[in-house]
């Protein structure tokens, strides 16, 4: 046994503490995206512009097409909980899409000088970034 090699059962402890982690930041991402896919969808726009400043300045079909984006994605999130086989590659395309979307409004974000939205962002990306590239090994 190399010091690089771990036993067994500490190889499957880590792997299972891993799986546990990918899916609790799987669950808090679709929870995230969902309902603010679903309130861009549901609420009337005023109240969209007191909540977020921005949807002032975009055309109302852009707001509500985003709104649906964000809950497609966060399905494909959560589809390999239907089927691994299936939805594994769904999600690796689920989390792609969200990886680049929040890394775009965070640009935006911080380039109109929101920092409240921008940081938000940032901790989407900070959450979504682990979960692509951890199951892309898986």
């Amino acid at each position: 046994m190399t010091s690089t090699t771990l036993p067994a059962p500490q190889a499957r402890s880590r792997a299972a503490y891993r799986n546990i982690a990918l899916w609790t930041l799987q669950g808090w991402i679709a929870m995230f995206f969902i309902a603010a896919g679903y309130a861009k969808l549901t609420e009337p726009m005023t109240n969209l512009i007191n909540l977020m400043g921005w949807p002032a300045v975009a055309p109302e079909n852009m707001v509500r097409g985003l709104g649906l984006v964000e809950v497609v994605l966060a399905l494909g999130v959560l589809s390999p909980l239907i089927s691994w086989r299936v939805g594994r590659p769904l999600l690796l395309t689920a989390a792609t899409g969200l990886v680049v979307m929040e890394a775009a409004m965070l640009a935006i974000h911080a380039v109109n000088h929101d920092i409240a939205l921008a940081a938000v962002n940032a901790v989407l990306l900070a959450f979504t970034v682990p979960v692509l590239l951890g199951r892309r090994r898986a």
